[in-house]
């Protein structure tokens, strides 16, 4: 059962998403501007965002859609002037954008392939952060949420820029998080779970023995079965993008596993006062 978030629990915040253009980015969007925000939608495929950008009209709520790259920092300084230009302020930021990458053992992936996820899923994050975070220092607020995802917390053997890139995320997220707090900026990262995207028939049409047994059987059950209901994800988006997850910063939280319907104000000051939620070496007492 997932918890709904009430109808106006963004009202009047400025939402930045970018991957907005299909799956959970295009999700979040809808669940943002159903929820009272205004939205910024990022995608370099024009012509899905435009699709993403008339159902937040429908909704009716105000979109600003804007193709661009994110791995250009030119291009995302230009995405922020045209955002502050319209609204004024950035009240969230969802680093959402990014790509599977080379599949198969390392010595056989592609350098360039290698390269382009770290340059989209990583860099592409850290570009926005940037280039937003200033910003949200003079507000002296801002809800940052950055996407994690399969080989973050545990091995993910023939994916591994994939891997690697959504890890890196989550050590970025729990270190910027620790420098913007003192500014009520909060910065989490979301888990969300096995959802059926265009990324699970990557894996499919990859093939056994290309993405390994393990990987493939799961994917194919995953498509079988349906995946993890997207609207977990997004509905985890809104509360950390909203004033009920205030304090909570710096965490790994998954859509599926985690019980963060029922963080309440006193169970966030106890999560802020210990690891949980965070990647830590498990060691003896």
């Amino acid at each position: 059962m997932v918890k709904k978030v009430k109808k106006k629990t963004l009202s009047e915040k400025i939402a930045i998403v970018t991957g907005a253009g299909r799956g959970i980015g295009r999700e979040i969007s809808l669940g943002f501007a159903k929820a009272g925000a205004k939205l910024v939608i990022i995608s370099r495929t024009k012509n899905e965002l435009d699709r993403t950008a008339q159902e937040i009209k429908k909704i009716g709520q105000e979109v600003l859609a804007i193709s661009a790259d994110i791995t250009k920092p030119a291009e995302v300084k230009k995405v922020i002037e045209k955002a502050l230009n319209r609204f004024k302020k950035i009240d969230i930021l969802v680093n959402n954008a990014g790509i599977l990458g080379p599949i198969g053992p390392i010595e056989k992936n592609e350098e360039k392939k290698w390269e382009q996820t770290i340059q989209t899923n990583l860099l592409g994050t850290y570009y926005f952060l940037k280039a937003i975070i200033p910003i949200m220092k003079k507000q002296k607020s801002g809800k940052i949420i950055n996407l994690s995802g399969g080989g973050s917390t545990s091995p993910r053997p023939f994916f591994s820029a994939y891997a690697a890139s959504k890890a890196a995320i989550v050590r970025l997220t729990e270190t910027v998080a620790e420098e913007v707090k003192k500014y009520n900026i909060q910065v989490n990262a979301i888990a969300p779970g096995p959802i059926n995207t265009k990324l699970l028939y990557e894996v499919l049409d990859a093939g056994q023995e290309v993405a390994g047994d393990k990987e493939f059987e799961k994917a194919k059950l995953q498509k079988k079965t349906g995946g993890t209901p997207i609207e977990k994800a997004v509905q985890l988006a809104i509360f950390l993008a909203s004033d009920a997850s205030n304090d909570l910063t710096g965490r790994l939280i998954s859509a599926i596993y985690d019980d963060w319907q029922n963080f309440t104000q006193k169970k966030i000051s106890q999560i802020e006062k210990s690891d949980l939620y965070t990647l830590r070496r498990i060691t003896k007492k």
